[in-house]
């Protein structure tokens, strides 16, 4: 009897803890079916979330970027063409 009780009790619990889960999932399923805008890096093509970019503002245009070194990139050789005419 101990045994069969221990046993039921168990999967009792596993099955709460399943549905705690797949509740979670749920949550987490219906915040990332929001649209997101992808945007691409000039420098190395690589397409990256609006809202983790890192943003710049070149001349009359934003630019996104996935990383600081492709941003620095990006400044550096628009500085050498500004200079260059």
């Amino acid at each position: 009897m101990w045994l069969l009780r221990r046993c039921v009790g168990w999967l009792l619990r596993k099955a709460v803890t399943a549905s705690q889960q797949s509740a979670e999932a749920a949550d987490v399923a219906q915040t990332t079916d929001v649209a997101r805008r992808l945007v691409r890096d000039p420098v190395c093509g690589m397409h990256i979330d609006e809202t983790l970019s890192i943003p710049l503002r070149a001349e009359a245009e934003l630019v996104h970027f996935c990383s600081t070194a492709c941003r620095d990139k990006y400044a550096v050789s628009a500085q050498k063409m500004a200079a260059n005419g």
